[in-house]
């Protein structure tokens, strides 16, 4: 079959149909078609419009939070109400949900978040800076590390979603020196001459601990990362006493969950330096969306926050965007639109 645009009265789905070994491939999943669904008293059908595919849906692939196998997928999406059998959705809203990987999706009231009609932010935006992007990287900055005007700060993995915005926000609060760590030298540039960073490295480029020191060689006051293993290792080795870690990933380990990288061997440092590490995860942080929409959206609109995001025409081509994000081809955000 083709996964061309859907005829009209079907739903395509995507589905995981086996646990990968390693980098996953086309191979283990499959997109499945059936009728549109009628939505049932008390719920709603909306017409999903714009996906989103994060690093952490390759640790559910086989992680502790497993996808069930031949069955959608979850993810963020942000789609149109097509039709309401509930008195608290409209047909025409628009909404997030957590029912992506999908071209249609039933909710109920409690299970979407309205889209606010912000002038001039484009619907993007609510799905990176001003979504759980955005949000992570925020409550990092703001909630976990407490970032300080003049504070010099490390984010990893600082070309993807959550860097991205880590950069821009830094800036915003008045970060000192801005150091970031990628996988390419084009995503080295782009945080240099694009984002606003100070200083950036290709971690293929030598030991990270190395590289880090060169490129904040008077110290860090704190650290955002998202990788882990070597990564974090540098990052303890470079903070100056009382720095502070938020830590909200390990992309370093999600394609080896059953033999992950060893532990950073400088844990003691932490001890030592009185530093404080936090890992987090933004689902329990949910009561500062109002707060980044406050912070963002005028910046969002004078132009002074710019969005990384790159993005995938057809939610036919919504594998070749995850896969293609695992293997670092976006930069800031990666983003599936349906196709005009």
């Amino acid at each position: 079959m083709t996964h061309g645009p859907t005829a009209r009265g079907t739903m395509i789905t995507v589905q995981q149909t086996a646990r990968p070994d390693g980098f996953p491939t086309p191979a283990h999943f499959a997109f499945v078609e059936s009728p549109v669904p009628d939505p049932a008293p008390g719920t709603a059908l909306v017409e999903n419009l714009l996906w989103s595919v994060d690093p952490y849906h390759r640790e559910a692939m086989d992680g502790e939070f497993l996808w069930t196998l031949h069955s959608p997928m979850e993810g963020r999406t942000l789609g149109r109400v097509a039709e309401s059998r509930t008195p608290e959705l409209s047909p025409g809203d628009l909404v997030q949900h957590r029912k992506g990987w999908r071209t249609h999706a039933v909710v109920r009231p409690d299970e979407v978040r309205p889209v606010p009609d912000f002038d001039g932010v484009p619907l993007t935006a609510h799905l990176s800076v001003l979504g759980g992007t955005g949000l992570s990287a925020y409550v990092g900055l703001t909630r976990i590390v407490r970032l300080q005007p003049g504070e010099d700060l490390f984010v990893s993995a600082a070309a993807g979603g959550v860097g991205t915005a880590a950069g821009r926000f830094a800036r915003l609060l008045g970060a000192g020196r801005l150091v970031g760590s990628a996988g390419s030298a084009r995503k080295v540039a782009y945080l240099t001459e694009q984002v606003g960073f100070d200083a950036a490295f290709d971690y293929h480029d030598g030991p990270v601990s190395e590289l880090l020191a060169e490129a904040a060689p008077d110290g860090l006051d704190a650290v955002l990362d998202g990788v882990g293993g070597d990564h974090l290792e540098a990052s303890i080795a470079s903070l100056r006493e009382y720095g502070r870690i938020a830590w909200v990933g390990a992309v370093a380990q999600y394609h080896s969950l059953s033999t992950p990288p060893p532990a950073p061997r400088n844990l003691f440092e932490l001890v030592e330096k009185s530093i404080r590490l936090e890992g987090f995860l933004v689902r329990n942080h949910l009561d500062a969306q109002a707060e980044l929409y406050e912070f963002a959206v005028p910046h969002l609109r004078s132009g002074r926050l710019p969005l990384d995001v790159t993005v995938v025409d057809g939610f036919e081509h919504i594998v070749d965007a995850f896969l293609g994000m695992l293997r670092g081809e976006n930069i800031g955000k990666m983003l599936v639109a349906r196709s005009s």
